[in-house]
């Protein structure tokens, strides 16, 4: 029988990495799985070798160089976790707002400028969280109360996004959702501290477990995480990663090798487009 095949598309630190993704290869490999790990860096690239080799390819790393491979893939057919253009439009704010608010997912008031100071309008109704378009792990996202500090924002070439800002009950909520298990753990933003990242295992309520799933409905894919900010017994739902770190999730790396081994197979059957319940 032939044996299943998944490439890992990782950054070139991941050779120091020594957490989630290095122990889910090793499990993978136990089981009989090839794995492959692709990080092309090393010199330079010839693109006629960018090929479909593997039965399913897993993009841990957003990576523009890790980003473009992926797309080469897609474009020949490969099986991609996430498919690429989800990964795309989930790594673009904006997007990922707009379909969020057009799925009726309860988000905060969103809005982009060319330049912080248009901003400045808004900050009448409240203070507002500033957010990178493009941003990810929390790097760049500062909450704005006046004027004052908005002007310390600075300006680049990019968009900038703002978010009313709802102060939170607690802890932020971590909704993860691995194929149909789903896991709640309780953060401190921003993070500060291994264990902040690791965080509180929780059992979310049904409400929290039903947005999630929305979340998850509007892209078609159930292999993600959701944050959530509580506030005044309100949920909204203020970031979404298709590229989930599974932090503080019990097991963690048991549930990815079940759900990965699952998608592998299925594109070994000629379903990659069929990915863990994503649409055909």
């Amino acid at each position: 029988m032939k044996r299943l095949r998944i490439g890992f598309l990782v950054s070139s630190r991941f050779a120091q990495s020594t957490g989630l993704v290095p122990a889910v290869m090793r499990a993978l490999a136990d089981a009989g799985v090839v794995v492959d790990v692709i990080h092309p860096t090393q010199g330079a690239l010839d693109l006629s070798d960018v090929r479909v080799e593997d039965d399913l390819y897993v993009l841990k790393k957003t990576s523009r160089l890790a980003l473009s491979i992926a797309g080469a893939l897609h474009a020949q057919g490969a099986a991609i976790v996430n498919p690429f253009p989800v990964t795309v439009a989930l790594r673009d704010k904006i997007i990922t707002s707009r379909i969020l608010q057009l799925a009726g997912v309860p988000t905060p008031a969103t809005y982009v400028a060319s330049h912080p100071d248009r901003l400045a309008p808004l900050l009448a109704q409240g203070p507002l969280v500033i957010k990178p378009y493009h941003g990810s792990d929390g790097i760049g996202v500062r909450v704005v109360h006046s004027v004052a500090e908005l002007a310390a924002v600075r300006a680049g070439r990019d968009p900038i996004l703002a978010q009313r800002y709802y102060a939170p009950q607690g802890r932020d909520r971590k909704i993860y959702v691995v194929g149909e298990r789903l896991f709640g753990v309780k953060k401190v933003f921003p993070i500060r501290t291994e264990q902040d990242g690791q965080g509180e295992p929780f059992t979310p309520r049904p409400e929290l477990c039903e947005i999630a799933r929305r979340c998850g409905r509007a892209f078609g894919i159930d292999l993600y995480s959701v944050d959530i900010v509580e506030s005044e017994g309100k949920p909204y739902v203020v970031d979404m990663c298709s590229i989930p770190g599974c932090g503080g999730v019990p097991d963690a790396a048991h549930h990815l090798v079940s759900y990965l081994l699952g998608a592998a197979e299925r594109a070994a059957r000629g379903l990659g487009r069929q990915l863990a319940g994503a649409p055909a």
